[in-house]
């Protein structure tokens, strides 16, 4: 538990600590949404939580600032084991829980959630794909990468590398190629993040799932695939309990494309009319490069070749395999052309004047 201790060192005390041992302790607790502390007994184990209120209504009730907190402290915490899964986080919303403890099956403490600052904890690992040349955004990538560009205050990277992290993401692999050092200097090992990046370089273009193969495993059962250049608010908890929901081995996140025709449409048969309908709107899913996988296909991706996540969705629709799609409802502009990067700025310089960012 040491690396532990350390790491939640503002978070921890001892059962037998005693009251002002606690206000002076509270007092150093910084970053978390809510001020509370988890006590701890001699074997290391969990054993309740304590709260500021817990701590006025005692002192409220007796005025002994040298009581041991094992007295007051909450022993009906609510926490969840480290190993069960899948969290569920709106049913602690609800009781407006706003910190969450993990713990292994001898009570001892594995991480801390703040539930203001994580919209969920999936068990996924993500691949950006980061080695594009971005020609059609020349002469802005002529020496800086795509995914570097800056977006309000950080490259637009870093803006699904954050998203991510609020989803409890914690691994990451960056596919580079062209200016790739800028992006690996830039994140380095990602440990400033709290989180592992690893580095896909790729000696030839390898499409949008080729550098799949170049991946030695994947500690997690499902995968994010995305492309790095999307500027997107992509609920990814919703990928992923579509995925688990239907059995599909892929799941694709989509954008409606609405298409309105300003005519009287009339329906045939060969040259007869059998109907009219006014100015119909036509509503189709477009590709919007964020996917959900199964590890299990990426045997499917042939190794240190040049194979689009196209070419898999084909594969899996021959060989009539499972595949659904989730529309995003939201923000998404895939950043490909100067016109995408404008809009995408005016967006966020929008969100930032209303403190979104």
């Amino acid at each position: 538990m040491k690396n532990i201790e350390e790491k939640y060192a503002n978070l921890l005390i001892s059962e037998n600590a005693t009251i002002i041992d606690a206000l002076k302790h509270l007092n150093q607790v910084a970053g978390l949404s809510r001020m509370i502390q988890f006590v701890y007994d001699g074997n290391k184990r969990i054993i309740g939580s304590l709260t500021d209120g817990d701590v006025r209504r005692s002192l409220i009730k007796d005025k002994d600032v040298n009581k041991s907190i094992s007295l007051l402290c909450n022993r009906n915490f609510l926490f969840r084991y480290a190993d069960e899964g899948f969290i569920d986080f709106e049913q602690y919303r609800e009781k407006d829980i706003k910190i969450l403890p993990l713990l292994d099956r001898d009570k001892g403490l594995v991480e801390i959630l703040d539930l203001d600052k994580i919209q969920s904890k999936l068990p996924l690992e993500a691949v950006l794909m980061a080695g594009g040349r971005g020609q059609r955004l020349r002469p802005l990538t002529d020496t800086i990468p795509k995914p570097m560009l800056p977006l309000g205050n950080k490259p637009i990277i870093e803006h699904n590398i954050d998203r991510l992290i609020k989803f409890g993401v914690k691994k990451f692999y960056i596919s580079v190629k062209y200016l790739g050092q800028q992006i690996v200097d830039y994140f380095g090992d990602g440990s400033e993040k709290g989180v592992q990046i690893e580095y896909i370089w790729e000696d030839k273009p390898l499409g949008t799932a080729g550098a799949l193969s170049l991946i030695k495993g994947f500690n997690t059962k499902y995968i994010v695939l995305m492309n790095s250049d999307l500027f997107t608010d992509v609920n990814f908890e919703n990928l992923y309990l579509n995925i688990l929901r239907e059995k599909a081995l892929m799941t694709i996140a989509t954008v409606p494309y609405t298409t309105k025709v300003p005519y009287g449409i009339f329906d045939l048969e060969g040259d007869k009319i059998t109907g009219i309908t006014e100015k119909p709107t036509y509503v189709n899913y477009a590709n919007a490069g964020v996917y959900l996988l199964d590890t299990s296909i990426i045997k499917q991706i042939p190794y240190k070749e040049f194979f689009n996540i196209t070419d898999l969705i084909q594969v899996l629709l021959d060989k009539k395999e499972p595949i659904n799609q989730v529309p995003i409802i939201g923000n998404w502009i895939d950043i490909g052309q100067h016109q995408d990067y404008m809009r995408a700025q005016e967006i966020m310089n929008h969100l930032m004047k209303r403190n979104f960012y």
